[in-house]
């Protein structure tokens, strides 16, 4: 690795000098060919065109290799960034995810890691060539006459300094566009993904007002930053005119004096040439690379974000497979700048029994759901599996003993039965996903409706799903969660959108699902409740009641108040 390196910038060296050869030609054909003391000696002339031509190809074919391995080197460095960001937004959890937009967290690992991209594919190579380049033009300024060196150098370093205020104020400014860049994507996603709600409800100039207020904000911060670019851009244009006319002036002087010669002058002024195009160059490029560096810090940002629920990894506790026991020790929780709302939650849920979790909408209930499968840790106490702490089990064990099957499945673009392979493990063999799909639609009774559809599992489900109904979806969770195996299941009501021809199909179907599983349901509809084996009522963020549903009955408490009144609405 290290070697390469080496390697590149001894190429580097080479391409650089490379661009010295035509000033050192003209002076020496000038000097010594047209105007030797003999007079003009064709001969050298020519030998000292084909040498410089010569020169000239070895130079470019190293600078051709430059590029080559310095665009390898950081496509392999920047894919590996791109990757880790990607894997650290999966890791953070579902909390940490929702303190930012979905379009700022994906324009992280896209748009912000492009950005860098473009920078080290040409400002990153420009920049290490120019600065060779100017240190090898200064050196044979210096040999050809230090004192118009001097002069170049000392006009040069007041925009040198000048320039670093003004840099600053470009990155501010192109951390503002990144971060408006990110905003715009988050509502144009959110405006795209939500578009049948925005038809429904005749909100199009609703949207369509924030849309625009994003895109004026993200217009507004390109439009600051590149009037500051356009001025250091302008600035370095400027002095470059500058030093060549005092160069040209002091280098006739200079030359009167008997100096330099008339060679070393044309030579000189070449030189210059060579040296201000890379300062000019370096204004622009040092501002994309402002833009990289914003960029760089989003990045970084996302990566240095703590994960929350973090992996045991080689510390993990063995978890033994089979009907799973949970239980909850002293819980509490609250989400971020928020009130407590699990208070100290004791409860013990035995292997093989369906529990139905019952309580009033911001109860606490889908927070003991989300604890349970680890999407979110306790701020004290303790959720264990089979009385081993969940912090102590290993994240891809968890995940083969315990499945959520949430209120609303997602599904992916793509063919049914992919979305049902969701559910198998990775290790499974792609060539056994066709059998163990089809195996387990039949064993749930789903043949009917699979059949119904117009290519089977290989019909189109579209983006989101959108080409099934929303039971439908429902049914695709189910058969997931069927084919992961997983010891223990919790429902958020995985049925509570299936239309009632739907519902009996699924009701057969969960019978296979959780025959010989211990299942946790978050019932939004009593019904689940009552055909549970233990009902577990949640108030206010305390478990106020614990037993099977006509047990709870004869205590005439919340749950008989609450059945009381469900019966009532279902009449």
């Amino acid at each position: 690795m290290v070697q390469g390196i080496w390697w590149t910038f001894v190429l580097a060296v080479v391409g650089a000098a490379g661009r010295v050869v035509v000033p050192i030609t003209v002076q020496q054909t000038v000097d010594t060919g047209i105007m030797a003391d003999g007079g003009p000696d064709a001969g050298r002339i020519t030998t000292l065109v084909l040498l410089s031509a010569a020169l000239l190809l070895v130079a470019g074919w190293c600078m051709s290799l430059v590029n080559i391995r310095l665009i390898r080197a950081t496509e392999a460095g920047l894919a590996d960034l791109r990757v880790r960001a990607f894997r650290h937004v999966h890791d953070l959890s579902t909390l940490t995810q929702g303190t930012e937009r979905r379009g700022g967290l994906v324009s992280r690992v896209t748009s912000d890691v492009d950005t860098i991209s473009l920078f080290v594919q040409r400002g990153g190579i420009i920049l290490l060539v120019s600065t060779l380049q100017i240190v090898v033009a200064t050196v044979l300024m210096a040999v050809y006459s230090w004192q118009l060196t001097l002069v170049v150098w000392a006009v040069f370093v007041p925009l040198f300094f000048g320039l670093r205020p003004a840099q600053k104020r470009v990155n501010l400014a192109y951390t503002a566009v990144r971060a408006r860049t990110g905003a715009l994507l988050g509502a144009i996603s959110e405006s795209v993904v939500g578009a049948e709600t925005i038809r429904a409800y005749g909100a199009q100039a609703r949207t369509g007002r924030r849309v625009d207020a994003a895109i004026e904000a993200t217009r507004s911060a390109m439009v600051r930053s590149q009037k500051l670019v356009a001025i250091v851009f302008s600035s370095g244009v400027l002095v470059a005119n500058l030093v060549v006319a005092v160069v040209v002036v002091v280098g006739t002087y200079l030359g009167v004096a008997g100096d330099i010669t008339t060679g070393q002058l044309l030579a000189f002024l070449f030189l210059v040439q060579i040296f201000t195009g890379p300062v000019q160059q370096a204004t622009e490029i040092l501002n994309e690379l402002q833009n990289a560096v914003a960029g760089w810090r989003r990045v970084i940002a996302i990566l240095e974000t703590p994960v929350q629920v973090v992996d045991a990894g080689d510390d993990a506790v063995p978890s033994r497979r089979g009907p799973a026991s949970v239980r909850l020790e002293g819980v509490r929780f609250s989400y971020p700048g928020g009130p407590e709302v699990l208070h100290g939650i004791d409860l013990d849920l035995p292997a093989r029994t369906r529990v139905a979790v019952v309580g009033r909408t911001g109860s606490g209930k889908t927070t003991i759901a989300k604890l349970v499968t680890r999407l979110m840790d306790p701020d004290d106490g303790a959720v264990r599996l089979d009385g081993v702490d969940l912090r102590d089990v290993s994240a891809a064990h968890l995940r083969e003993r315990v499945v959520l099957v949430p209120q609303e499945g997602f599904l992916f673009d793509g063919t049914l039965r992919e979305n049902m392979a969701y559910g198998l493990a990775d290790h499974v063999p792609a060539e056994d996903e066709a059998e163990l799909v089809g195996r387990a639609v039949a064993e749930l009774g789903l043949d009917d409706w699979v059949s119904g559809l117009p290519r089977g599992l290989d019909s189109d489900v579209g983006q989101r799903g959108e080409a099934l109904s929303a039971g439908e979806r429902q049914l695709v969770a189910l058969a997931r969660a069927y084919l992961a195996r997983a010891d223990l299941l919790v429902l958020d009501e995985a049925t509570s959108a299936v239309d009632p021809a739907t519902e009996v199909r699924i009701a057969r179907a969960l019978d296979s699902l959780t025959a010989g599983r211990s299942t946790i349901t978050i019932a939004h509809r009593l019904s689940t409740a009552e055909a549970a084996d233990l009902v577990v009522v949640v108030d206010d963020g305390h478990v106020v009641e614990v037993g099977a549903h006509r047990e709870l009955l004869g205590l005439d408490g919340v749950y008989a108040r609450m059945h009381a009144a469900w019966l009532a609405q279902s009449r």
